[in-house]
């Protein structure tokens, strides 16, 4: 017979009579769980974690000291109107994190499974972050940005609104992101600067000798060379062998909205 953990709340938290609080979930002191909130089987609140409303939380996650969740869109297009946060599984949030709710744009904020989002990181509404992202401390994004899987962005690094980081990216430290960064590529700086494939981080996540070669011959011709976009695509989808990866890599500069760092 299959024993079930109920919930584990500190006398000093507050709960709303509509959350739900699943199987092992612990709720730490004076920590605060509002309407409209769901948390998923054995994740933990520490102490003064605030989840204000309307916010789904995942299996087995990580929710730090003074963690702020689901509260309104610091947007002035925002009247009020109903809005959800999303975080997946397996995600650690670690203290004084801020996350928000989405606005009727696109309804929903949403934070990937298995991501770690470091002291101070602010993830402002309508943002879109995907898997085993890290956000380093003191990220701070703006509305609507989206972060492709395994992304890491360094600390102290702010993200304008609309902008898109791809999959695997690798962003240094202090820097300034106004414009989209490709996936499997590294970034850094102010202004920011593009300083070739990601190498290291796909060498360890696996990917093969031909794929890492592939992506270096299209970062090549959108990065080295004479061409501008349009002819940089012409030439990849000529030349380049049609990998996953790299339709993945080609697909993003006709994604654009912003424009490309470079």
């Amino acid at each position: 017979m299959e024993t079930i953990i109920e919930p584990r709340v500190h006398p000093t938290a507050l709960i709303d009579e509509s959350a739900e609080l699943a199987e092992g979930v612990v709720v730490g002191p004076y920590s605060i769980v509002g309407p409209n909130v769901r948390i998923g089987a054995r994740t933990e609140l520490a102490s003064h974690v605030l989840i204000e409303r309307d916010t789904v939380v995942g299996e087995d996650c990580r929710i730090s000291h003074g963690a702020v969740l689901g509260t309104d869109p610091q947007d002035l297009k925002y009247h009020g109107e109903p809005t959800e946060l999303r975080v997946g599984d397996r995600t650690v949030i670690r203290e004084y994190a801020t996350l928000n709710r989405g606005t009727s744009a696109l309804g929903y904020t949403s934070v990937g499974s298995e991501c770690m989002l470091m002291s101070y990181v602010h993830v402002a509404h309508d943002c879109q972050i995907g898997d085993h992202v890290i956000l380093s401390n003191a990220v701070n994004m703006a509305g609507h940005v989206s972060i492709g899987d395994w992304a890491i962005v360094g600390g102290m690094t702010p993200i304008h609104q609309f902008v898109r980081i791809g999959a695997h990216a690798f962003v240094g430290g202090q820097s300034r992101i106004s414009k989209d960064i490709p996936p499997f590529v590294r970034a850094a700086g102010i202004p920011l600067e593009l300083y070739g494939l990601n190498s290291v981080g796909l060498q360890r996540r696996g990917f093969s000798e031909e794929v890492r070669r592939e992506l270096k011959r299209a970062y090549r011709l959108f990065f080295a060379s004479q061409h501008n976009i349009t002819q940089a695509l012409a030439r990849a989808r000529e030349e380049l062998r049609a990998l996953p990866e790299v339709e993945e890599f080609l697909s993003f500069f006709e994604g654009t909205g912003r424009g490309v760092s470079s």
